[in-house]
C-alpha cells in the first residue's frame, strides 16, 4: 500500500508539473537580468500615505502591493543629504568609512569648500566644461556596480543616470560603463573622461533632439483640481520661495526660461529651471529608457546593474516646502514615471528577470514658519550670528588670532597650525567652543570632534554623528540642531538632521522572486548594497558593514 501510495503522489507530481509547463509557467532564473535602483531625492516616508488614494494602480501602489516594503528603514547618520545616501546605497556602509560626508566639505588648509564628486584631472564629455569636471574621485571603497563587474571580468553592464552629477556618478561607481548626468547649460545629458573619451551615438542623436525645448514649451498646471489638494497649504501663502519668484499655479515654463538670470543673457535659455519643475523627471525617464534600449541590458544571463535617481522633488521641497501644493503634484506626476518605468522594465526584461529596489535619499523638515504659525517650536538657527560671537569669545580667552577657519555643514572648523603654534590644547579648545555654542537658540547639542574620536557611541544621536565623521573632512564641533529646526539659508527649509523626517524613508523591493509582504524591523539603508551582493551572488563591496536582509530570501 505504500509503494502504491508513493507511486500514486509521484504521477499527480509529474501531472501537476506538465500543467504548469502547458500553461507557461516560469522559474526565475539563478540571478536577475537586470537590476534598478530607483532614488528619489527628498521623498519623506509620509508621503506613501499621503497620497495614497491619489497614486496610480501602476506605480508606488503596485510596488507596494507585489512586493516586500520596508517600513522602518532609515539612514544612521547625521548628515542627512543626497551624497551621502547615494554613497551608502553603493557601498553598504556609513560616511565615516565610504568618505562622502556631505554633498560638500570644507578643506581648511585652502579655505575652500570641496564639492564631493569635483576632479580638475578629469575633462568633460559631451557637454560644457564646468559641468563636466566630475568623477568618483572621493569615494573610498567600492561599490556593487564595482563588485559586480569584477564578478565576471567585465561583462556586466553598469549604467547610472540622474539630473545631478553626484547622482549618478556615486550610484554607479568606480568602474561603471558610464555616468550620465544633465548639464544645464546646454540641455542635453554629459559624462566626464573617467568614463568615456567620447558619447556613444544614441547619446548624442538623444540630446540631439532636444527634448528639454519641447518640455519647457509650457506650462506646469495641477494635475487635479485645486480642491483635490486639501491636505496641502493653500496655493497662495507666504511660507513659499517659489521658482524665479513666482510660487502658484500656474507656470509658464516658456517665458520662465527666457527670465534673465545673473550672467545670462535675455536671448539664451535657462535649461536649468527644468531641474525644479516635474518635467525633468520626464526626461530622466526617457533618458533612462532609451539607455536600456541601445544598451540591450538585461538580454542576457549575465546579471546588469541602471541606478536612476530623480532630484526634482528636492528642489521644490526647498522653494515650496513638503505641504505645498507643488510637492504633491510632483509627487504624483513621479509615480506616474514610476508607472511607465515599471511597465517598460516587466514587457522588455520580464518581472521575473528584473529586480528593482526603490527609495528616497533623505527627506526634509516642515517650513519651520508653518510649525510656529501652530504653536510649534521650531525656526532658523542663525548660524553666522553664531560664528561670530564665537570667534569673539575665542579671542577673549585666547588672545587675538584667526582661530576659526570657516564653518559649513553644521560644522565648524578650527585653524590648527594657530593653535598649535600657540600650544593649545586641541581637546580643551575644541570642548570649550562645544560648550559655548550650546548657549544659542535652536542649538540642540555642540560635540567636540575628540569626543567623537574617543569614544564608541552604540546608539542615539551622537551614534549618528560619529557614522558622519571623516577625521580627513570632518570639522572639529558639530552642531546638533533642536527638532523643527534648520539652518538659516536661501532655501524655506532643508533636511541634514537625525531626526525622524528627514532619516526615515521608504524602501521596496519587487519582481524577480521577491513575494509580496512587509518588513516593520528597524532596517539600516547599509544594508541595501550587502543584500544586492547576496542576490546576485557577488561579493559586497570591500567596505560594507550592512548585514543581507534574511526576509528577502525566505
Amino acid at each position: 500500500m505504500k509503494i502504491r501510495s508513493i507511486l500514486l503522489f509521484l504521477i499527480i507530481l509529474l501531472q501537476a508539473g506538465t500543467q504548469l509547463i502547458a500553461q507557461g509557467a516560469y522559474i526565475p532564473p539563478d540571478k536577475p537580468r537586470l537590476v534598478v535602483g530607483i532614488v528619489i531625492e527628498q521623498f519623506r516616508y509620509d508621503y506613501i500615505d499621503k497620497y495614497w488614494d491619489k497614486y496610480s494602480e501602476g506605480g508606488l501602489r503596485r510596488l507596494i502591493y507585489e512586493g516586500t516594503f520596508c517600513k522602518n528603514a532609515s539612514y544612521d547618520y547625521f548628515f542627512t543629504q543626497s551624497a551621502p545616501a547615494h554613497a551608502t546605497l553603493a557601498t553598504g556602509t556609513d560616511p565615516r568609512f565610504h568618505g562622502i560626508i556631505s554633498d560638500n566639505w570644507f578643506f581648511p588648509l585652502r579655505e575652500e569648500v570641496i564639492y564631493c564628486t569635483g576632479d580638475s584631472d578629469v575633462d568633460p564629455v559631451g557637454g560644457s566644461f564646468e559641468r563636466g569636471l566630475h568623477s568618483p574621485v572621493n569615494l573610498l571603497p567600492s561599490t556593487f556596480g564595482d563588485e559586480l563587474k569584477l564578478s565576471n571580468n567585465g561583462r556586466s553592464k553598469v549604467f547610472s543616470v540622474g539630473m545631478k552629477e553626484h547622482t549618478a556618478i556615486l550610484s554607479g561607481g568606480h568602474s561603471a560603463n558610464a555616468a550620465f548626468w544633465f548639464d544645464d547649460k546646454t540641455g542635453s545629458w554629459m559624462s566626464s573622461t573617467h568614463y568615456l573619451d567620447s558619447l556613444p551615438v544614441w547619446v548624442t542623436e538623444f540630446n540631439g533632439m532636444m527634448l528639454p525645448d519641447i518640455y519647457l514649451a509650457g506650462c506646469w498646471e495641477p494635475l487635479l483640481q485645486l480642491s483635490e489638494y486639501a491636505d496641502c497649504l493653500p496655493d497662495t501663502n507666504n511660507y513659499e520661495k517659489g521658482i524665479r519668484g513666482r510660487s502658484v499655479f500656474p507656470y509658464d515654463l516658456k517665458k520662465m526660461t527666457r527670465s534673465a538670470l545673473p550672467g545670462v543673457s535675455k536671448k539664451e535659455k535657462d535649461y536649468s529651471i527644468l531641474r525644479e519643475v516635474p518635467s525633468g523627471n520626464t526626461f530622466t525617464t526617457d533618458f533612462a529608457v532609451r539607455l536600456i534600449e541601445e544598451e540591450d541590458m538585461g538580454i542576457d544571463e549575465i546579471t546588469d546593474f541602471l541606478s536612476v535617481s530623480y532630484s526634482v522633488t528636492d528642489y521644490i521641497g526647498h522653494n515650496f516646502g513638503p505641504s505645498s501644493v507643488e510637492m504633491a503634484d510632483a509627487i504624483l506626476r513621479l509615480d506616474l514615471e514610476l508607472e511607465h518605468l515599471i511597465n517598460y522594465l516587466t514587457d522588455r526584461v520580464g518581472k521575473k528577470n528584473v529586480l528593482i529596489y526603490f527609495t528616497s535619499a533623505h527627506g526634509v523638515a516642515e517650513v519651520p514658519e508653518v510649525l510656529s504659525d501652530k504653536k510649534i517650536p521650531s525656526g532658523y538657527f542663525k548660524q553666522n550670528q553664531a560664528l561670530t560671537l564665537l570667534k569673539s569669545y575665542l579671542n577673549v580667552i585666547y588672545g587675538q588670532g584667526n582661530w576659526v577657519k570657516g564653518y559649513h555643514e553644521k560644522q565648524i572648523y578650527f585653524n590648527h597650525m594657530l593653535i598649535e603654534d600657540a600650544r593649545i590644547d586641541l581637546n580643551e579648545i575644541q570642548n570649550r567652543a562645544a560648550r559655548f555654542m550650546t548657549q544659542f537658540t535652536g542649538v540642540s547639542s555642540a560635540i567636540a570632534a575628540s569626543v567623537i574620536e574617543n569614544n564608541d557611541f552604540t546608539r542615539g544621536h551622537y551614534r549618528k554623528i560619529r557614522n558622519s565623521y571623516d577625521p580627513s573632512r570632518s570639522g572639529d564641533i558639530f552642531l546638533n540642531l533642536k527638532p523643527g529646526w534648520v539652518e538659516n539659508g536661501i532655501w524655506v527649509t532643508n533636511h541634514n538632521s537625525v531626526y525622524e523626517y528627514d532619516s526615515h524613508v521608504p524602501l521596496i523591493w519587487f519582481g524577480w522572486t521577491v513575494n509580496r509582504s512587509s518588513v516593520t524591523r528597524k532596517v539600516n539603508m547599509n544594508e541595501v548594497a550587502a543584500t544586492l551582493s547576496a542576490l546576485c551572488k557577488v561579493q559586497v563591496p570591500n567596505a560594507c558593514t550592512g548585514e543581507p536582509m534574511t526576509e528577502l530570501f525566505r
